[in-house]
């Protein structure tokens, strides 16, 4: 359970602001050799909040961030939620043509970027002309720096006014149709992830805790845990991306109590060398989600970390976790229970329905619906998808599951055909459509099959046009011309015509089925 001091906290701002009078010398953040106390990061939010203030920004603007993870992503959020203003963080691992539709749908008019990727600006042509400022974040010495800039305002608190329903953060997710979608995470539910977090049983959080981010910054993953971990007054560690050969000194470093990880992290790490000599006494609790973790692999993770293992299951449109899987539920004999996603945390509704609407029976297969005060507001700028998702309050996941008869969730397919690789949700229909600009190709269809270590791993089904020749790395690097690398097809088969009905829709499920031969369900 979490410490019963956080309810003076109303938005993302009163974090700094309450924790700052509380324990003002405690460690909030650390980052490399930087180390920012709770007063310190007060005072610098009320000084990014100044600043942003001082361009004359309105209340309600957007300052987008594209950098691999910092500890002034915290100084940007929390300074931006303090102005009344939301952080749209930009997945910086997108191809140049995704980064510039997100800011032109986006509209921000400050730009944070990390210096190393500056010659992305050259790519943004006629965008960047509605942005007002760009701070350039990890080089000190450049014209543009942000901390410089943030030291040249001033630390007190402008104090304005914020509700619990303006948007604190702006987060994009992978298009069904070939274009992302920002889902609007208010500060109310920002505060009900915290909420379900403190009460749902996933451990103690408190100031003696220590958190390791290493999830990116982009992801509701890596900015919902690190806000929850800083809502309850924990340090946070954090990791510029994940390595192992990144994360294990760490331990040796920091008493580390917490950290989250995809299935896949946990095997990298495992799979060191330095593992077996990494000291892992202080760790209690491994979070883990984007999928069921193998038993064989909690065997292996067990015997190494000796702690608790926690799933949790949630997207990005319910603030990340509303679904755990706690740490009784993981038996290293194994039960049937660890296929689950577990059950709905307190406040969190589930439903499932069949296809025409009604609601399905225990272990019968429906669409999965949530509701409950963490479900996103709705798409920025995008009512159809809105109505279309979230319906008298219950979204609509797309995901494809059942309940048991104690509540707990079982995940049997995507209805959207998306794939989760290494914790990434690729749409197939984005891949597809870079794909189809290749003077080869006649025809073409992207699925997820099973991978050890992905979980699931982009694969393309090919026709090419009478006469034409490519290979494999020909059609994977048009497609990396175009969409970030982790979407591209790892693999690429080569077939005379796709599966399709009689109207012309092509049946995935079919082209899936024999890859998945074998396996229990169709996810992996």
């Amino acid at each position: 359970m979490a410490e019963d001091r956080t309810a003076e906290i109303k938005t993302v701002g009163d974090i700094a602001r309450v924790h700052a009078r509380r324990q003002p010398e405690a460690l909030a953040l650390v980052f490399g050799e930087r180390r920012t106390t709770w007063a310190e990061l007060d005072r610098d939010t009320n000084r990014v909040a100044s600043g942003l203030l001082a361009l004359g920004l309105l209340p309600h603007s957007r300052i987008a961030l594209i950098d691999k993870n910092t500890d002034d992503f915290h100084l940007a959020w929390i300074g931006a939620a303090k102005a009344g203003m939301a952080l749209n963080a930009i997945n910086w691992r997108l191809a140049a043509p995704e980064i510039a539709y997100i800011l032109q749908d986006s509209e921000p008019e400050v730009l944070l970027i990390g210096a190393e990727f500056l010659p992305l600006l050259a790519d943004l042509g006629h965008i960047m002309a509605r942005i007002r400022l760009v701070l350039v974040l990890g080089d000190p010495a450049h014209p543009a720096a942000f901390r410089p800039w943030l030291a040249s305002h001033p630390g007190h608190d402008p104090a304005i006014a914020v509700s619990a329903t303006d948007m604190a953060i702006l987060l994009y997710t992978s298009g069904t149709t070939g274009h992302p979608k920002g889902a609007q995470l208010s500060h109310g539910n920002i505060m009900a992830r915290a909420a379900h977090i403190g009460g749902g049983g996933l451990g103690h959080w408190g100031s003696n805790e220590i958190y390791l981010q290493c999830l990116p910054h982009f992801h509701v993953g890596g900015a919902g845990t690190g806000i929850s971990a800083l809502h309850f007054g924990s340090t946070l560690v954090v990791l510029r991306e994940f390595s192992p050969a990144a994360v294990l000194p760490v331990f040796g470093t920091w008493p580390i109590t917490k950290a989250m990880f995809v299935p896949a992290m946990l095997l990298m790490l495992l799979d060191h060398a330095d593992c077996a000599k990494t000291d892992f006494g202080c760790l209690d609790t491994i979070y883990y989600g984007a999928a069921p973790i193998p038993l064989e692999l909690l065997k292996r993770s067990l015997a190494t970390f000796g702690c608790d293992f926690i799933q949790l299951y949630g997207m990005t449109e319910t603030t990340g976790t509303v679904l755990s899987l706690m740490a009784a539920d993981h038996d290293p004999a194994g039960n049937p229970r660890m296929r689950s996603a577990g059950r709905p945390l307190p406040g969190i509704d589930l439903r499932i329905i069949d296809l025409a609407g009604r609601p399905a029976a225990s272990g019968e297969i429906g669409e999965i619906l949530l509701r409950g005060a963490a479900i996103m507001t709705g798409y920025w700028r995008n009512p159809a998808a809105t109505a279309a998702a979230i319906v008298d309050g219950w979204l609509h996941t797309g995901d494809a599951g059942f309940v048991d008869a104690d509540g707990y969730l079982y995940m049997h397919d995507r209805l959207k055909d998306m794939i989760i690789s290494g914790g990434e949700n690729v749409y197939p229909a984005e891949v597809e459509n870079a794909l189809f600009g290749h003077a080869a190709i006649a025809d073409v269809a992207v699925i997820g099959v099973p991978d050890v270590t992905w979980g699931e791993a982009v694969k393309a089904v090919v026709v090419l046009k009478p006469g034409a020749v490519a290979s494999a790395e020909d059609i994977i690097g048009h497609a990396r011309a175009s969409i970030a690398g982790y979407k591209c097809p790892k693999s690429v088969d080569f077939v005379t015509s796709l599966p399709r009905n009689a109207s012309g829709k092509l049946l995935k499920r079919d082209l899936r089925q024999p890859y998945w031969a074998g396996q229990s369900r169709q996810v992996n």
